[in-house]
């Protein structure tokens, strides 16, 4: 297990290589340079100083060359410094955001299983009864829905109509005057409405993935043996039908992490919400390439890791599986 962990990590390292050649030979190729943005704006700039602004930031040069020097501070720690008007170092800008992003897609994460899991399950043993149909439409409306529709939806229902639930940012701003619990109550309101778009899309999915597998697990022989030794019909679905069609599921949760750090981008921008997503969002209108290739190498090594250790959990629950 362990010599195939080395392997898997070393092979990372030429993937994510060809990771940052593409994403940085895409950036270079969108419409926009970021001094023309900070000088458009500008009457008195001149074509001198954007040339200052072009050699300063090292695009008078060659990509490839642009790329080398990138990939040389890379390999000391260094995401370089972002082109806004801040000029901090991308690292510092990523790492205030970073736990922001993954907290709103843990918690989405956990939703999603805590909740698809048993809808497919029910789904599959109550086949073809109300409960199942219902279950459909609305996984197929969650299939149709956009997510930034269904976010502008709930920001005027729960939030502007009822009240209930703040639509925008982290924080209240009365926020440092509450007390601990108070505090908890309101972060907690105002990653309600975050969590909920996040997790919806990945509901639908998951849970017809998980009804498909456990439709297909209760027809082996193996289940018609254990009803046959007079098992509970709860033994032989929750102890031996569960499991087994479980087991691709665990793919699908380490293929789904790129889909959630993508949906960041969507739902933090509505919302307001400091994470990732919205740097992401603001780095890509600015043309701040060096945040945007720090966030995309970042994004590039969770998704990996993700799918490493689904991989890795895939071997552990099935003991009929070898990895080498």
């Amino acid at each position: 297990m362990l010599k195939y962990i080395i392997k898997r990590l070393l092979f990372m390292i030429p993937l994510l290589l060809g990771i940052t050649i593409i994403c940085f030979a895409v950036m270079r190729l969108a419409p926009g340079s970021p001094t023309d943005l900070q000088t458009q704006m500008n009457p008195k700039a001149s074509v001198e100083m954007k040339e200052r602004l072009r050699a300063l930031y090292e695009l008078d040069k060659p990509v490839h060359v642009q790329y080398w020097s990138w990939l040389k501070k890379i390999t000391r720690g260094d995401l370089g410094t972002s082109f806004a008007s801040d000029h901090r170092p991308v690292a510092d800008k990523i790492l205030e955001r970073l736990p922001i992003t993954i907290s709103i897609n843990l918690l989405s994460l956990l939703i999603i299983i805590a909740v698809a899991v048993p809808i497919g399950v029910l789904s599959a043993v109550h086949q073809d009864s109300l409960f199942d149909k219902i279950t459909a439409v609305v996984v197929f409306i969650g299939f149709a829905v956009p997510t930034f529709w269904l976010a502008l939806l709930l920001m005027i229902f729960f939030g502007i109509h009822l009240g209930w639930l703040p639509i925008s940012g982290l924080r209240s701003l009365n926020y440092e005057y509450m007390s601990t619990w108070m505090q908890f109550v309101d972060l907690a309101k105002h990653l309600v409405l975050p969590v909920l778009v996040s997790a919806f899309g990945g509901l639908a999915g998951l849970s017809r993935y998980m009804r498909a597998n456990m439709l297909e697990v209760i027809r082996q022989d193996y289940i018609m043996t254990a009803r046959a030794k007079g098992l509970s019909e709860r033994v032989v679905i929750y102890k031996h039908a569960l499991r087994n069609a479980l087991l691709p599921v665990i793919t699908i949760l380490g293929l789904s992490i790129p889909g959630l750090i993508g949906g960041s981008v969507i739902f933090e921008t509505i919302f307001a919400i400091p994470g990732m997503g919205q740097l992401f969002y603001m780095s890509v209108m600015a043309r701040d390439y060096p945040t945007v290739m720090g966030i995309l190498l970042i994004g590039a090594i969770l998704t990996l890791l993700g799918n490493l250790i689904a991989d890795v959990s895939y071997a552990v629950a099935d003991p009929r599986i070898r990895i080498s």
